[in-house]
């Protein structure tokens, strides 16, 4: 039987030795097959990155597609953004997506007409069936299945249909859809290389559509097609895909591929909570991450140690490092928490390991998006060994440099209340006539000034400095005070501590 409806024209109608695709690749091919429904969710960019990983640790290939093919759920320019992601972590692909290569095209709305030869083979072949089930017909057939204590799968009622029913049916002008025939004995056993093996008893599996009746095909069929045609070895995927899995295996078969590709089934991201990260109460997506100051390297070490680990002790890896050690059988089974404290930490000491010159180029950016008046990078550049000690986030540099740019600082408000008491105005004016006849203009001479005068008046560094440190940065947090003040320069400096002190208590 031929597939009919209007999305089906003659030169789809193939004879059965269409069932061989490419043969299988020698050498291993992973993928990483997004859809293009949103954000780079961390836990996609996981799968992304542990597929990257072994690809490169068994001098493979890593592929990139666009699985577009549920058109209600997709976003304009999603895959745009999936790609940024991608290359902002570094994760670069062989082939695919905006690359090109043998295998493709490598966006699934533009290979539908390699779907409909497929699925027409395997209806001649009796691997899959019409179905003319209308959505409400099963919705009443499920329920009345549960009403009765049975699986609320697929019932099987078109799978053998006589011809005078499909002529009725197709006298409604219904359009079929096109289910898999799923063995109704046996077992179906599934290797996977995080989970072991798993047997699936054939009698618990039903039937499942492939191609919509409107010409499109379902994940399970486009997927496991393209895995096929693309030569995918290895296929590295979450484990909420696991219970289809089974359904998978028997297509890779009808497709004339009898061993499947080698499975791996990753662990569930969860939240400090141990429940399933939510948009609600966390941030998921990659380009947040980016946008809120964490540097790519700090991202990737961290999704690697999501469910791996190489040893008991180290977490410190760059992605060269990842590329040379990356294992799918250290790969754990249990859920992985995500701790947004670990990655912190991690991000510190990434931005802390740049040279000061790439930490002020990463920096840049932040500090520019604040458009401070007088904002220069040379400045910046200047800061950054003083400022890099102390953030965990690109984030925190713009509030923490943004006193050297321009002649005023705004002092915070509830920090002046608190020290620009009438003593700590009395100690500006001091400092200020003190440091107005000091040449050189160094952090040295500067301490060494300030500090005699906080001896002199036998005062605590604290209330001697803090008043002093406000003037100077409008904060109470900031850089080293000194330095701070060689960098600002001493005409800057002495009219921030006389304007501090002028102030009304």
């Amino acid at each position: 039987m031929e597939l009919g409806g209007s999305y089906l024209t003659a030169k789809h109608r193939v004879q059965t030795n269409s069932r061989s695709i490419r043969r299988m690749s020698d050498s291993v091919r992973t993928r990483f097959a997004p859809s293009p429904t949103g954000f780079l969710h961390v836990g996609t960019a996981r799968t992304a990155l542990y597929s990257y990983l072994f690809a490169r640790r068994n001098n493979g290939q890593f592929v990139l597609r666009i699985e577009d093919t549920d058109s209600e759920r997709n976003v304009a320019d999603s895959a745009a953004g999936i790609v940024d992601g991608l290359r902002w972590l570094g994760l670069d692909w062989d082939e695919g997506y905006l690359k090109g290569g043998p295998h493709g095209p490598y966006v699934q709305t533009e290979r539908l007409d390699r779907y409909h030869a497929a699925v027409n083979a395997l209806v001649a072949h009796g691997d899959a069936y019409l179905c003319y089930c209308t959505n409400e017909e099963l919705d009443q057939r499920r329920r009345a299945a549960e009403a009765h204590g049975l699986p609320p799968g697929y019932d099987g009622h078109c799978r053998n249909l006589r011809p005078d029913q499909v002529r009725a049916y197709e006298a409604e002008g219904r359009r079929p859809a096109v289910r898999f025939r799923l063995p109704d004995t046996g077992e179906t056993v599934v290797d996977d290389v995080v989970r072991g093996r798993v047997v699936f008893d054939n009698a618990t599996l039903t039937d499942f559509v492939i191609l919509r009746a409107n010409g499109v095909p379902t994940y399970h069929f486009s997927a496991v097609y393209d895995d096929v045609d693309m030569g995918v070895t290895h296929v590295i995927r979450g484990e909420d895909l696991f219970p289809s899995t089974p359904r998978h295996v028997h297509v890779f078969r009808a497709l004339g591929r009898e061993t499947p590709p080698v499975f791996a089934h990753l662990p569930l991201i969860v939240g400090a909570d141990r429940r399933k990260l939510s948009k609600r109460r966390d941030k998921l997506s990659v380009q947040q991450y980016r946008d809120d100051g964490y540097l790519p390297e700090a991202l990737v070490n961290y999704l690697a140690l999501l469910g791996w680990s190489l040893d008991d002790h180290t977490e410190l890896f760059s992605l060269a490092d990842l590329e040379k050690v990356f294992s799918l059988e250290r790969v754990s089974r249990n859920p992985a928490a995500f701790d947004i404290k670990k990655l912190d930490a991690l991000n510190g000491h990434y931005l802390r390991q740049l040279p000061p010159a790439e930490f002020a180029a990463r920096a840049w950016p932040f500090v520019e998006a604040e458009a401070f008046a007088g904002a220069d990078p040379a400045v910046l550049a200047n800061a950054a060994p003083l400022v890099q000690e102390r953030v965990n986030h690109l984030t925190e540099v713009p509030g923490m440099v943004g006193f050297l740019f321009g002649d005023e600082v705004e002092l915070d408000q509830a920090a002046a209340a608190k020290v620009l008491t009438e003593y700590g105005r009395t100690f500006l004016v001091e400092a200020a006539a003190r440091l107005d006849k000091l040449e050189p203009w160094t952090a040295a001479a500067v301490e060494e000034t300030l500090r005699g005068l906080q001896t002199e008046r036998e005062l605590k560094p604290k209330t001697a400095f803090q008043p002093v440190r406000l003037a100077i940065t409008g904060r109470l947090v900031s850089p080293p005070l000194f330095e701070s003040m060689e960098l600002l320069g001493k005409p800057r400096s002495l009219a921030r501590l006389e304007r501090a002190a002028a102030r009304s208590g």
